[in-house]
């Protein structure tokens, strides 16, 4: 562990200093991230002119799931986004050669590389939002509530990057992921509003196929209820640390059936 923290700080590092040589481009990254938020965020305004209450949440309850599924997702972006290029190029291109001849874990390295600072954008919109809803949300609050949803964040970060994992895996057979990745990982719009407001077939749907639902609603669930903290806690937890062992297990399996791929 101590050696892998020391290889993620040294090529944290320099990554940082490859975005600080291009600043123009990490400020447009990061305003465009936040132009996106707020779009949404004016969408809910917009719901909220025409009715009181959405799914029997009203517009601070609202914005209450909205900041708070920015936070697991942004930190995936963060710290994960590298995935993203082995889905599009780095396997079609044959990039992919340099993760396997040198001695560090390839999944480890290919995180380790990337450290997205644009991601910031989205945890600032997300803590943003909980500091204004907090007030009016008539959230269920105690020391409980806090500690389990700190503990259960990483958690649901981790649902995103799994799920990453497995879409961008497909390019060791596929040569290129990128475009189920992308299908796979739009999906998270659900995860920002209740999930009543769906139909069945889409509450199975983001729940138990691609669980982004406990990204964002469910996460928020036992804070603004109070109740059934196994479920939107607990749930969170098994989901992601499933998923997880379920996407290394196609990694590696991918792994094996790498072939070397040139442009």
């Amino acid at each position: 562990m101590r050696r892998s923290w020391k290889i993620y700080r040294l090529l944290a590092a320099q990554n940082l200093k490859r975005l600080m040589e291009y600043r123009a481009d990490f400020l447009t990254g990061a305003v465009s991230f936040l132009i996106d938020q707020a779009i949404g965020i004016a969408f809910i305004f917009i719901i909220f002119t025409q009715i009181p209450q959405l799914a029997g949440f009203t517009f601070p309850q609202i914005l209450f799931i909205y900041g708070l599924s920015q936070i697991p997702k942004g930190l995936d972006h963060l710290l994960a986004d590298n995935l993203w290029c082995v889905g599009y190029f780095i396997v079609r291109k044959g990039d992919f050669d340099k993760y396997l001849i040198r001695p560090i874990n390839p999944l480890f390295h290919v995180i380790a590389e990337t450290f997205q600072v644009d991601a910031i954008g989205e945890l600032i919109v997300g803590i943003g939002l909980l500091i204004y809803a907090c007030p009016s949300a008539e959230l269920h609050i105690n020391v409980w509530t806090v500690l389990l949803t700190v503990i259960a964040v990483p958690f649901a970060a981790l649902i995103y990057t799994s799920l990453k994992i497995i879409t961008a895996s497909f390019a060791f057979w596929m040569k290129s992921s990128g475009f189920i990745i992308q299908m796979v990982y739009g999906m998270n719009e659900f995860s920002k509003y209740p999930t009543t407001i769906y139909s069945l077939p889409v509450r199975i749907f983001v729940t138990y196929i691609i669980p982004f639902a406990f990204t964002g609603y469910y996460l928020s669930l036992y804070i603004l209820t109070g109740t059934d903290p196994l479920w939107s806690i607990g749930g969170v937890i098994l989901i992601s640390t499933v998923l997880f062992v379920i996407s290394l297990l196609i990694w590696n399996k991918g792994l094996s059936a790498y072939e070397s791929a040139g442009a």
